[in-house]
């Protein structure tokens, strides 16, 4: 029997009365602030994950038949941020508010925003964590506040100190460090104190949402994003370390900054497909 021929990632086949989890891709890249290309990133994941195998060796587990509903890509307006970020707060909205578990796929880091909003407004006690490269935490880049550089900041203005906790940042100005140190739960470098920020959320409770900014890995396993950043960390400990947050009270989550076209050996879509395979396996089986 012929059927329409609509592509989604790799087992991603639910109907949506029957996901526990739904993505969602933001195609957004308007404010990126150096290589653009990221609102390539959402299609280009769908298309290659057949790539890979919905099984996965690291964790047992098999995508085939699995509860998540792939609803596509928006159709975004790029020359407006804020337009941008409404409409993916209402997506995550419907999602969240339909017991279900909206992921969204990136897309420069700002559509984070969006989610964001949607979720504080359902749990006002969220909590964030990130994985980047990049702090940020400007309060604003080149006189604009809705920028990819601001995202956090901007999270931060929702929902306050303490709640924004971030991992692998080596990139910023000099006064977004001083920020961190003041209001958020800023680990440089890499994932040191991870296990022990995990294990206080989950005893409160804290709903949580994970932000993955791919540049996180370093460039020679991840070449294929605007703002690579030399001294990242490696996939295996990429992988570790969020299917360790995946352990949480997760709300919402997501995956961005992937800009296919930067990297022609396909190595950096691989990447995130993988992650992405990994990511909704552990959060499916929590």
């Amino acid at each position: 029997m012929l059927e329409k021929n609509v592509e989604t990632f790799i087992g991603c086949t639910a109907e949506y009365s029957d996901a526990r989890i739904v993505l969602y891709g933001a195609p957004f890249d308007s404010t990126t602030s150096f290589r653009p290309g990221a609102r390539f990133g959402p299609s280009a994941i769908r298309h290659e994950s057949f790539g890979i195998e919905t099984y996965s060796p690291y964790q047992r587990l098999d995508l085939e038949g699995c509860a998540v509903f792939d609803s596509g890509d928006m159709e975004l307006p790029l020359g407006s941020a804020e337009a941008a970020l409404r409409d993916i707060e209402e997506r995550a909205a419907i999602i969240a508010r339909d017991g279900k578990l909206p992921f969204l796929l990136g897309g420069e880091h700002l559509v984070t925003l969006g989610a964001v909003r949607a979720l504080a407004e359902l749990f006002p006690d969220l909590h964030i964590v990130q994985f980047d490269a990049h702090a940020d935490l400007r309060d604003d880049y080149l006189g604009v506040k809705l920028s990819h550089a601001c995202v956090m900041r901007r999270a931060h203005d929702i929902l306050g100190d303490g709640r924004v906790h971030q991992f692998c940042i080596r990139s910023g100005e000099r006064a977004e460090f001083d920020f961190a140190a003041r209001h958020t739960d800023m680990h440089p470098f890499g994932f040191d104190g991870l296990k022990e920020t995990v294990e206080t959320l989950r005893q409160s409770g804290a709903p949580v949402y994970l932000t993955v900014d791919m540049d996180c890995l370093d460039p020679s396993a991840f070449p294929g994003t605007g703002t690579t950043e030399a001294g990242g960390v490696t996939f295996r400990e990429l992988l570790s370390a969020a299917l360790e947050v995946c352990r949480c009270r997760i709300v919402g989550a997501d995956i961005n900054e992937l800009a296919p076209t930067l990297d022609p050996s396909g190595v950096s879509t691989a990447t995130a497909c993988k992650l992405l395979r990994e990511m909704l396996l552990a959060l499916l089986e929590r």
